[in-house]
């Protein structure tokens, strides 16, 4: 097994292991992508990549994390998003899209805005959360949500689902990591419910369970299915690689057919090791624990470091997110520095 060998998740062929990681642009138009995620997807789809997930792709309006986040919460997202999908395809590539719900760390500006909360006459809108708990201080405090609100936003995934697909996505990734409203629930430090949805391991875990049958049923059965998760919350008493591993264990036989292992994105005070393949260790331990194909992502940037990561069975693919901001190239960098040969768009064969 080895970084440029295929890799079958569903009935969807991938041609190596080399994916791109969804990566927020805060560049769309009332949650309609734009010419900007054209060229940011498209080019690396020909730069090599095996699989082009797009950002965290919000499935209702209140579900996205700044005002400039896309959607896929309407007919008119989906027919803005088809040509994307369509280009990426033309390329060789697989296109996915990442179905994400921001929860409590929602109406926030854009990065190099400051990042923290919009208010309502700005654009802003009332989040939700399992708990009204804010995820630090300058965001929006969130109201609770009821069991109707629950209901709504499993149907928000099923729908997104539906419309991403018939766009063209043939991957579809449900987004339960990094503080976003899935997470929330699954963390005890983010969620202090006492109702079905909260309390014991098999409650917090109860809406990630319900997301990913609703959009198992939502689309057809060879369309892949990926879960990211945070391993761990890197705070104790928070969400960890233990149960991480119980809920990857849980979902066995539900249609999950890799999980895309990160950590973090919980706790605004947590303190986290980063540093090279610093979270490839929990997708080697939850691969190992279950049997489930997992991805790696953190930190990879090597094509020898990547390529490492697959022939050791640390993982069965890697994300990659900033090194493909500094070289949406870096895949057939990385083929050449591994003596592989891979084809290539033919209006640039004089290149190779």
């Amino acid at each position: 097994m080895h970084l440029f060998d295929s890799l079958t998740l569903g009935a969807v062929q991938l041609k190596n292991r080399i994916f791109v990681s969804p990566m927020c642009q805060y560049s769309a138009n009332e949650g309609h992508p734009t010419a900007w995620h054209l060229v940011h997807l498209g080019s690396r789809a020909v730069g090599g990549a095996a699989l082009v997930l797009t950002e965290a792709t919000a499935v209702e309006a209140r579900g996205r994390i700044s005002p400039a986040d896309s959607g896929i919460w309407l007919d008119s997202q989906a027919d803005a998003w088809a040509p994307i999908a369509r280009f990426i395809a033309e390329q060789g590539a697989v296109a996915g899209m990442q179905l994400a719900h921001a929860g409590r760390k929602g109406s926030t500006a854009v990065p190099w805005k400051g990042g923290k909360e919009v208010v309502a006459d700005q654009g802003g809108w009332p989040t939700l959360a399992p708990s009204a708990v804010a995820f630090a201080e300058g965001y929006p405090t969130p109201a609770a949500m009821t069991v109707a609100d629950i209901d709504t936003v499993v149907s928000a995934f099923a729908a997104g689902a539906r419309r991403a697909h018939a766009a063209g996505f043939r991957v579809l990734e449900i987004h339960a990591a990094h503080g976003y409203l899935i997470h929330e629930f699954l963390s005890p430090l983010s969620n202090q419910r006492q109702d079905a949805y909260g309390g014991s391991f098999e409650n917090r875990i109860r809406l990630a369970h319900r997301v990913v049958a609703a959009v198992r049923d939502a689309v057809p059965a060879g369309t892949a299915l990926l879960l990211r998760i945070s391993a761990t919350d890197w705070t104790e008493g928070g969400w960890d690689l233990e149960q991480s591993s119980a809920l990857v264990e849980s979902l066995k036989g539900e249609g999950i057919d890799l999980v895309d292992v990160s950590s973090g994105g919980n706790v605004a005070s947590a303190t986290v090791p980063v540093g090279p393949g610093y979270q490839t260790p929990f997708a080697a331990a939850i691969r190992q624990r279950t049997g489930v194909p997992t991805g790696a992502v953190g930190m990879l940037v090597a094509p020898a470091q990547a390529d490492h990561v697959v022939r050791t069975g640390q993982a069965d693919a890697v994300l990659l997110a900033r090194e493909l901001l500094r070289d949406p190239y870096w895949p057939r960098r990385a083929a050449q520095e591994l003596g592989v040969k891979i084809a290539g768009p033919v209006q640039y064969t004089r290149a190779w």
